[in-house]
């Protein structure tokens, strides 16, 4: 197979570390020769791990866009809202490309990527990972052979995990939907995307309720100061006491957390940042408005229903799964790797170890970049497991869902 060159626009720690690291495992496969980041210590990071000329590190992604082709394929890791323009500039230049989720938070620019997607001769993936999960798999392959019978409804809870919260969307990029996009689309295509792999069907219709309950300033305690360092009292009994958790981070789990703080994660370096840096601040005293829980009630075209539970308010963040069929039942959690399969009629109970792999999401980030490489390889001779004409449908479930959401649960019918 030949060696894949890529541009990386966003080097943050989904593009460079959950994705762009495959370069640094399989360097015979994958190559980065440009990368834009705003974020000049994170930029220059990357450009000395990967070798990468200065005057191809550059500030913004539209100017390394903008420039005549200069790699195989594009790795789009940029916010939310900086999607749509990228990919429009890519498909010019005639770039394979993979794209983090979301696409879009507009429903007409996800309708036009859609069209774009569909008739596009090279590879336009999104990074919709769980599909590439070996977990998800072989629920999959119990499902196409028939295991449980029929069908008929399925429970799924996205256990946001309070720390993952208060990290990502309370004092992170995706706090404020204003300026990144709904909870729901953000955290949750990926579980839209899966119910509807699962399911094998268009969705019909969907309700939702949900609301941003606790990270407001009604919750503060009184003496609550604007930053955790500012001498707060009440460290001892807060779980989002961000000094505590990015230490913690840092001595446990190797600091991924801790590093988008500060890119120096030394004690020193961690505490500086965190004096008035948006990751230091009162979770009651941000700037966020996304909801903490929401619920949807899904119906697909073949009959299934769904329910879908996202909530902040968990120790784990981990996936929870039971489909019920007319002969059987499956039940798992992606985070322990095992499914349990009970026959009705033998009343026997199967229990299925997954073997998972190394990397992010249970695997799944390295399983799509490997793909992906190698459709870039063969010149995308071979349809994307998470192709970007398929992924639009579970970002339109997303966005019906938040506007259920602001009218009360109303029920949303969605488009044949």
């Amino acid at each position: 197979m030949k060696q894949v060159t890529a541009i990386l626009l966003g080097a943050g720690q989904r593009g460079a570390e959950a994705y762009a690291s495959y370069a640094l495992d399989y360097p015979n496969e994958l190559k980065f020769v440009g990368v834009a980041e705003p974020r000049e210590d994170r930029r220059e990071e990357f450009a000395k791990l990967h070798n990468i000329l200065p005057e191809n590190a550059v500030e913004t992604d539209i100017e390394l866009l903008n420039r005549p082709k200069m790699a195989d394929c594009v790795l789009i890791c940029t916010q939310d809202q900086m999607h749509y323009d990228a990919i429009k500039l890519a498909v010019e230049k005639g770039y394979h490309i993979l794209c983090e989720k979301p696409i879009s938070p507009v429903q007409s620019e996800l309708e036009e990527i859609g069209k774009i997607a569909e008739e596009y001769e090279n590879v336009l993936s999104i990074c919709h990972v769980l599909r590439y999960s070996p977990f998800f798999r072989q629920i999959k392959k119990l499902l196409d052979e028939g295991a449980i019978g029929q069908l008929v409804d399925i429970q799924h809870i996205e256990s946001v995990g309070y720390w993952h919260m208060a990290h990502s969307f309370v004092r992170g990029n995706w706090r404020n939907k204003e300026l990144s996009s709904p909870m729901i689309l953000q955290k949750c295509c990926h579980d839209m995307d899966i119910l509807l792999w699962l399911v094998g069907s268009s969705c019909k219709r969907l309700s939702s309720f949900g609301n941003l309950t606790h990270f407001k300033e009604e919750n503060a305690p009184e003496d609550a100061p604007k930053f955790c360092l500012d001498g707060c009292s009440h460290r001892e009994e807060c779980p989002y006491f961000a000094p505590r958790f990015y230490l913690e981070d840092l001595e446990e789990n190797g600091g991924s957390f801790a590093k988008i703080v500060s890119i120096n994660t030394d004690k020193a370096s961690l505490l500086e940042a965190l004096k008035e840096g948006p990751y230091g601040r009162c979770v009651y005293r941000c700037d966020n408005n996304v909801v903490d829980h929401q619920v949807v009630n899904l119906e697909f075209e073949n009959g299934v229903t769904a329910s879908l539970t996202m909530c902040a308010f968990t120790n784990k963040c981990e996936r929870i799964i039971n489909l019920m069929g007319t002969k059987g039942q499956i039940r798992g959690n992606m985070e322990e790797n095992e499914i349990i399969l009970q026959d009705f009629a033998s009343g026997n109970t199967t229990k299925i170890a997954v073997k998972i792999p190394k990397g992010g999401h249970s695997g799944s980030d390295v399983a799509m970049m490997k793909e992906f490489v190698n459709l870039v390889a063969t010149d995308g001779k071979a349809k994307s497991v998470s192709a970007a004409s398929e992924a639009v449908e579970s970002h339109l479930m997303a966005l019906a869902a938040e506007e259920s959401r602001e009218h009360n649960g109303a029920v949303c019918e969605m488009k044949g």
